[in-house]
């Protein structure tokens, strides 16, 4: 590789960088969504995906001798401009949130194991006592409701004989 070259290889490098990273953004947006919460194991989409294409984009420019400085660059800036305006529709605009998004779930609900949520997370009750017991709850009779967040965690509440605002009124519509 002759200096120039080190510096500059010419648009059409650049613009393979630009369409192929545009592309392979989206696709790995859509094959985590479709894949499920659990997927991404206490990461959020966009976590996971800015982590693993910034360490896969700095490994081959650090490794690969053809990469220049400028497509290194224009690589790093394409990963990290996708995040930032992925990140902005996301927070304004509902329907964006709700298409990449995916939603908490009730996985139990007052002595109701949901069995169509527990299939669509690919969940067995099982998974469900598990994370009752890490929570220090000896008993179903102690809880109230079982959601599985959006991080793929679990969130137990338990029973109350209080009247308050419910933190999971609005998962409440569509449980069944």
């Amino acid at each position: 590789m002759d200096k120039l070259d080190f510096y500059w290889n010419g648009f059409e490098p650049l613009l393979r960088i630009l369409i192929v990273g545009t592309l392979a953004y989206l696709a790995l947006i859509f094959i985590l969504r479709v894949s499920g919460k659990r997927t991404l194991a206490k990461m959020n989409a966009f976590d996971f995906i800015i982590t693993v294409t910034i360490g896969s984009a700095l490994g081959r420019i650090l490794t690969a001798k053809e990469v220049s400085v400028s497509e290194a660059v224009t690589a790093l800036f394409l990963l990290v401009f996708l995040q930032f305006i992925f990140s902005w529709f996301e927070s304004r605009f509902s329907f964006f949130k709700r298409l990449i998004t995916s939603q908490p779930t009730i996985l139990y609900y007052k002595n109701d194991y949901i069995e169509k949520n527990l299939r669509k997370e690919r969940l067995r009750k099982n998974d469900v006592l598990g994370s009752i017991r890490k929570q220090g709850f000896g008993s179903l009779e102690e809880i109230e409701i079982v959601i599985m967040e959006t991080d793929g965690t679990f969130s137990v509440i338990e029973k109350s004989e209080k009247t308050r605002d419910l933190t999971y009124g609005n998962l409440l519509e569509n449980k069944k």
